[in-house]
């Protein structure tokens, strides 16, 4: 009995921890966030980058559809050129919607590629992270093979928010990074709406408009 005892004893005694070893692990610094910042911050590049592709594709659905209403027009087909109208009132507002997301999401990685000290981790990631919830929501429809991606790298921001929060000793002030989220998304949408109306052509004068689809689609066509 105490010979299996001894040997018992010997076994947890080479099994245990040394107490110096458990010391340097409790205070041993936790794991670097930049290089899981910059990781996510990738995630996001590849996100734009995919939603560029989206945009180009809408872009070239657009020209084929507006050269759809503009032969309808000249054969004096009114009905056809219309149903061509709400389509294409439809493709702009996708595509404001994709270039909306997009410029938001560059916004994101152009603040966190700026941030180098704990403090500025923590103000930039919570707006990040209200704009990532609010992009995956409007592209959920659109782009819905985004949405899991993005909600992934929202949770990861969220937990490097939460580490650089505890490592800096700064608490979030929730009003004024909802403020922040807000302008963000503002700033997007108003440069956006240029974008669009920069980029795709006015239907001429006296032709179908567009705009009883646009009203439906939150007066995404407005002007055109």
């Amino acid at each position: 009995m105490s010979e299996r005892f001894a040997k018992k004893w010997d076994n947890n005694r080479r099994d245990e921890t040394p107490f110096t070893d458990r010391i340097k692990d409790a205070v041993k610094p936790p794991v670097p966030l930049k290089p899981r910042l910059d990781f996510a911050t990738r995630r996001i590049d590849l996100q734009v980058q995919k939603l560029d592709q989206a945009n180009e594709r809408f872009t070239q659905r657009d020209r084929a559809i507006f050269a759809k209403i503009v032969d309808a027009y000249t054969k004096h087909d009114s009905a056809r050129a219309n149903v061509f109208a709400n389509e294409l009132a439809e493709v702009r507002k996708m595509s404001k919607l994709i270039m909306n997301a997009k410029l938001a999401l560059e916004q994101i990685t152009l603040r966190l590629r700026t941030a180098s000290e704990l403090g500025d981790v923590v103000s930039s990631l919570g707006p990040a992270v209200g704009v990532l919830r609010s992009v995956r929501s409007g592209l959920c429809s659109v782009f819905p093979e985004a949405e899991n991606e993005l909600g992934e790298i929202g949770n990861m921001l969220s937990g490097i928010m939460i580490e650089a929060g505890q490592g800096s000793g700064m608490t979030l002030n929730f009003d004024a990074v909802n403020e922040d989220a807000a302008k963000i998304l503002t700033e997007a949408a108003t440069v956006a709406e240029q974008k669009i109306k920069d980029k795709f052509p006015d239907l001429p004068p006296g032709m179908p408009s567009t705009a009883p689809a646009a009203a439906r689609a939150e007066s995404t066509t407005e002007g055109y």
